[in-house]
C-alpha cells in the first residue's frame, strides 16, 4: 500500500464554491433561529411570570435552574459532532431549538418549564457546530475568518428578531403563541440541513475509522496521511487533557467562563447596570441596547477581518483587554449620556466582536478527531460564567457596594481576565503564518 496513490472517498474532496455558499447561508439562518429561541425566553420572562404569578425571586430561580440545565444538555453536543458528523449535529441542534420553542408553549409550571428550557442547550451549542463545520468546509481560504464572521453575526440578528416578534405579536397571540410561531422557521432550516453535504474532513475521518475497524490498518494510515487527518480512534474527553492540549483546554474554558461573567453583567443585565449605575432612563437604556446590538454586529465583522490578517488569538486577546478597559472607563466616568453611551457601545464592540474570531479559532486549535469535544468543553462554560456573574453581582450588591463598583468586579474584571486567559491558549498555524498543505484545514494545530 505504501507505494500507491490513495484516493479520497466520495465527499472527501474540498467542496465547490456553490456548496460552500449554501452551507454558509443555512448555518447563518440556523444560528439566527437558534438565538431567536434562546433569547426569546428572557424577552418574554416578564409576561410568563405575570401569567403564572411568579415573584421576581421565583423568576430568577427558574432562570438559574434553566441555565444549569442548559449546561448539562450542552455536554452531549461535542461527542455528537465527533461521532455522528458535523451535518448531523447541525440538524439535531437546530431541531432541538424548534422542539424547545414548541414545548415551551405547552409548559404548565416551574418544573416543566425548567425541564423544557434546559433543552435549549442544543440551540445554544449550535454555534459550536457552525464553527467546526465551517472551519472544515472553508478549508484554507485566506478570508475564512471574515466569511465566518457573517455567520456568527446571526446572534444580534436573532436577538433583535426575538425582541421585534415579541413586541409585535405578544398582545395578540400571547407568549404561548409567540413560542409556537418560533417553531416553524427552525423546522424549515432542519429540512434544508438534510440537503447539505457532510464536511470533507469528517468524511475522510469516518472512512479512516471504517478501515481500521475492518483491520485494514495500512490503508487507514495511508488515507489518513493523504487526507491530513488522524489515524486514531474516535476522540474522547480525556484526549483534550493530554499534556499537549491540557493547558489549552483549561485556558479556553477559563476564558469562556470569565468572559460570560461580563456578558451577563453588561449585555443580559445591561439595562439594570445603565439605569442604576449611570442614571440612564429605562427607555433610553432600551434604545442603547438596540444600538449595542448594531455595535456587536460591527464587532463581529471587524474582528473576523482583523483575525484573518493578524491572527485570531491575538485579535481575541487585544479585543477583550480593550473591552474590559472600555467598560471600566464607562463605570468610573461621568454620568453624561455623551460619555456613557459611546463607551458602552465600544465596550460591547470589543466584548462581543472577538467571538467571531474565537469560535473559528477553536476549530483550528484542536485536532480533527476532538474538534467537537474540545471546543464544546470550553463553550459549555458560558452558562456557568453567566451564573457566576449574576451571583457575584448579587453578593456585592448585598454587601452595600454601589452598582458601578459591583459591575466593575463582577463584569469588567472578568472581561479583562478572559483576555489574559487567552494568552495561555495554543498558537495555530494561521497565527504563526505557516501555510498548511493539508486539505480542508484538517491538520493538527501547532504547539
Amino acid at each position: 500500500m505504501s507505494g500507491r496513490t490513495v484516493s479520497l472517498p466520495p465527499g472527501g474532496e474540498p467542496l465547490a464554491p456553490a456548496a460552500v455558499r449554501r452551507v454558509s447561508i443555512v448555518c447563518f439562518f440556523a444560528w439566527v433561529f437558534s438565538v431567536f429561541d434562546y433569547t426569546l425566553f428572557g424577552t418574554l420572562l416578564p409576561a410568563i411570570s405575570d401569567d403564572y404569578g411568579w415573584s421576581s425571586s421565583t423568576a430568577t430561580n427558574v432562570s438559574t435552574w434553566i441555565t444549569l440545565g442548559t449546561f448539562v444538555v450542552s455536554l452531549v453536543v461535542g461527542p455528537m459532532l465527533d461521532r455522528w458528523g458535523r451535518r448531523s449535529a447541525l440538524a439535531v441542534t437546530t431541531a432541538g431549538a424548534a422542539v424547545v420553542s414548541g414545548l415551551t408553549a405547552l409548559a404548565g409550571g416551574k418544573l416543566s418549564m425548567i425541564l423544557i428550557r434546559a433543552l435549549s442547550g442544543l440551540g445554544y451549542s449550535e454555534e459550536v457546530v457552525n464553527s467546526v463545520y465551517l472551519n472544515e468546509v472553508y478549508g484554507n481560504n485566506r478570508r475564512r475568518g471574515f466569511m465566518y464572521s457573517f455567520v456568527q453575526s446571526g446572534w444580534p440578528v436573532g436577538a433583535l428578531l426575538s425582541a421585534l416578534v415579541s413586541a409585535v405579536l405578544l398582545s395578540s397571540v400571547g407568549w404561548h403563541g409567540v413560542f409556537l410561531i418560533a417553531t416553524f422557521p427552525a423546522v424549515v432550516i432542519v429540512v434544508l440541513v438534510r440537503r447539505l453535504p457532510e464536511s470533507p474532513v469528517f468524511v475522510n475521518l469516518k472512512r479512516v475509522r471504517e478501515l481500521r475497524a475492518e483491520g485494514r490498518e495500512a490503508e487507514a494510515v495511508a488515507l489518513a496521511k493523504a487526507a491530513g487527518v488522524e489515524a486514531g480512534e474516535t476522540g474522547r474527553l480525556r484526549d483534550i487533557f493530554t499534556p499537549q492540549l491540557r493547558r489549552h483546554t483549561l485556558c479556553l474554558s477559563a476564558a469562556w467562563l470569565l468572559n460570560w461573567m461580563g456578558i451577563q453583567v453588561f449585555s443580559v443585565l445591561g439595562t439594570t447596570v445603565l439605569t442604576e449605575a449611570k442614571g440612564v432612563s429605562f427607555d433610553s437604556a432600551l434604545l442603547v441596547l438596540i444600538l449595542a446590538n448594531a455595535a456587536g454586529f460591527a464587532g463581529y465583522i471587524t474582528h473576523g477581518y482583523v483575525g484573518d490578517r493578524f491572527g485570531r488569538r491575538p485579535t481575541i486577546i487585544v479585543g477583550w483587554l480593550l473591552g474590559g478597559v472600555a467598560m471600566t472607563l464607562m463605570l468610573i466616568g461621568p454620568a453624561s449620556p455623551a460619555f456613557v453611551v459611546p463607551l458602552y457601545m465600544l465596550g460591547l464592540f470589543f466584548l462581543l466582536g472577538p467571538y467571531a474570531a474565537l469560535l473559528f479559532y477553536m476549530g483550528e486549535s484542536y485536532p480533527a478527531k476532538v474538534r467537537g469535544i474540545g471546543p464544546n468543553t470550553a463553550h459549555i462554560m458560558g452558562p456557568i460564567g453567566a451564573i457566576a456573574g449574576s451571583a457575584v453581582l448579587s453578593v456585592l450588591l448585598s454587601a452595600d457596594l454601589s452598582m458601578g463598583t459591583a459591575a466593575f468586579f463582577a463584569g469588567a474584571v472578568g472581561i479583562f481576565l478572559s483576555g489574559v486567559a487567552m494568552i495561555g491558549a495554543r498558537r495555530t498555524d494561521q497565527e504563526l503564518r505557516r501555510p498548511t498543505r493539508q486539505p480542508a484545514a484538517a491538520g493538527t494545530p501547532a504547539a
